[in-house]
């Protein structure tokens, strides 16, 4: 993601940097000839801004992984009362109380 169209409408922060990434921050800089603000952005657009899974936050899909699809039965449990009814005497059946 590119932030370089944006300087019009950004505000000013101030903080501090331990020496070691200063000197991490200078090298990169150089190295890619722009400025330490453009790597700061980029670098605070990609931790903030970037997909859900690529920092670590995952969905529920995604923590089901291999098992979504993979029970048969209608497509919707939901859209049938009768399912829904079954389920829950089922779940009863085992010893969990019912939520409501």
């Amino acid at each position: 993601m590119s932030l370089r169209y944006y300087h019009a409408d950004m505000d000013l922060i101030s903080f501090k940097l331990p020496p070691v990434l200063r000197r991490r921050l200078a090298a990169e800089a150089r190295r890619r000839r722009v400025s330490q603000s453009t790597i700061i952005r980029e670098t605070l657009a990609s931790a903030l801004l970037d997909e859900p899974r690529s920092r670590g936050e995952l969905t529920c899909a995604d923590l089901a992984g291999e098992l979504v699809g993979s029970v048969s039965g209608p497509p919707d449990l939901s859209t049938n009362k009768r399912y829904l009814e079954e389920a829950i005497v089922a779940d009863a059946g085992r010893g969990r109380k019912r939520r409501r």
